[in-house]
């Protein structure tokens, strides 16, 4: 079995978001798994030697798109990944944005990476027989092989779609169905969702399989999708979910490079040496109980519930630290700038991505609060279970899965029955209540490391739907 994953992120390539950490993972676990994606004009991508294999153009509307396929010769990924150079489109400093904001030409810009992957894929004799499409970056290319004349040969390929977060479904107008290489038109319903060409739509038709990525994120999509309810429910018959997994040669307590004091002796001592460290490097009280956020500041992951609750909990309570790492909507940002100036010595506050800072705060922090509106799976749990943070979040999707309520036997978090101001503000009382019982805290710490959320079980589950259509 021979896979191509598809898609837009990759760690440590690109990362804005879960996708990454997830497809530069799972090629790790399965035999003959290749990852392609853009060429962007990152620093990362700016530190790395390429070698070209391929070379072509098609044309696009009033221009011709020139573009190369490349590798990479200098990294240790533990999978070949390949990147597809399209200076005119990807050549920015940014995966979906930059400083100056979100690109405008997002439509011509994912179009033109599917159409140069199918046509190297076309025009090479590869080995690959699933594609593995990941979001609505690459959901045009299950109908283009099907049903686009150029990719013709290609039609025998079984391609799976996963979705990671299906709030961003990548629609367009009909006025710009130009985009697309030229297809069969009869069968241009398979594009169309409420009047618009829907990537994510077409992909969960034309794909041979979907999955997401917890299985009670899938049974939520059939009751609210934005809108695609209906297409979830008669679907039904080829999708799955499958809880995310976690690298554990990356997240390993005892060789994690981004930790100041890796664990070489017990648990205990492992958190009270990164916690000193934490508190050190964030200026807080290391005394006190640390419940940390990690994630975009956008309304999904309820980062303004937080906010607001957070100015409550700290006007009441001196024995709880605050710590936030994240970056997001404006308003929100200035709200937790607010929060570190009223309140300091007991916020540690950085509006940033940094991916060493997480680390720390994953090792230095007694809980990881999530208090998301939706999570299709969340990864940010199972990085703080593996380094013996205690998880509070909100009773939804992957989180669901993931989470055992610490009142019942193996109890690992604390869960949001809702998603309120009051209900987060009771559940970071309970965490503090929990730090105080020194017995408890210690079982749930103990608890949360013995979860097993490695790649193992859930590469397998992908395999055997590979398997399974190419029998």
């Amino acid at each position: 079995m021979s896979v191509l994953h598809v898609t837009a992120e990759c760690y440590p390539a690109a990362k804005v978001g879960g996708l990454a950490d997830v497809v530069g993972a799972v090629p790790k676990y399965l035999s003959g798994a290749d990852v392609i994606m853009p060429k962007y004009g990152t620093a990362w991508f700016r530190n790395q030697t390429t070698e070209t294999i391929f070379k072509n153009t098609f044309w696009f509307p009033g221009q011709t798109i020139e573009f190369s396929i490349q590798t990479l010769t200098s990294t240790d990924l533990g999978f070949t990944l390949f990147v597809v150079d399209i200076p005119s489109k990807f050549d920015r400093d940014g995966v979906y944005s930059d400083a100056n904001g979100f690109f405008a030409d997002d439509d011509e810009r994912w179009l033109c990476f599917q159409r140069a992957v199918l046509i190297w894929l076309s025009s090479s004799n590869l080995p690959y027989t699933v594609l593995h499409v990941h979001d609505h970056h690459t959901g045009l290319i299950p109908f283009m092989i099907k049903y686009s004349y150029d990719y013709s040969n290609l039609q025998s390929l079984k391609t799976v779609l996963t979705i990671h977060n299906l709030a961003y479904q990548g629609a367009f107008g009909w006025d710009r169905q130009y985009l697309l290489a030229a297809f069969d038109n009869w069968k241009s319903g398979l594009l169309d969702w409420d009047h618009h060409i829907n990537p994510l739509a077409s992909a969960i038709r034309c794909a041979d399989w979907v999955t997401t990525v917890s299985p009670s994120y899938l049974e939520e999509l059939k009751e609210d999708a934005g809108g695609l309810e209906w297409l979830f429910n008669s679907e039904q018959h080829k999708c799955s979910g499958i809880l995310n997994g976690i690298d554990t040669t990356i997240w390993d307590r005892a060789t994690d490079k981004y930790l100041a004091k890796p664990q070489t002796t017990s648990l205990d001592q492992f958190k009270l040496d990164n916690k000193i460290e934490l508190c050190k490097q964030l200026n807080v009280k290391p005394s006190n109980c640390i419940v940390s956020f990690i994630g975009r500041m956008v309304e999904q992951k309820g980062a303004d519930v937080l906010a607001y609750a957070a100015h409550q909990i700290l006007q009441t309570q001196s024995d709880v630290n605050i710590v936030i790492l994240g970056t997001g909507d404006p308003y929100l940002e200035d709200q937790f700038k607010i929060l570190k100036e009223q309140y300091p010595g007991l916020t540690g506050i950085t509006l940033a991505y940094d991916e060493s800072l997480a680390h720390q705060i994953y090792a230095g922090s007694d809980f990881l609060i999530m208090p998301s509106r939706h999570e299709p799976c969340g990864l940010n749990q199972l990085y703080s279970m593996r380094y013996g943070t205690i998880p509070i979040v909100h009773n939804t999707g992957g989180l669901i899965d993931s989470v055992k309520d610490y009142k019942t036997s193996g109890g690992t978090g604390i869960k949001l029955k809702e998603l309120s101001v009051k209900s987060v503000i009771d559940g970071i009382k309970e965490a503090a209540a929990i730090y105080k019982d020194s017995k408890l805290f210690n079982q749930l710490r103990e608890n949360c490391i013995a979860e097993d959320f490695s790649w193992e079980a859930s590469s397998k589950k992908y395999q055997y739907i590979y398997e399974s259509l190419n029998d």
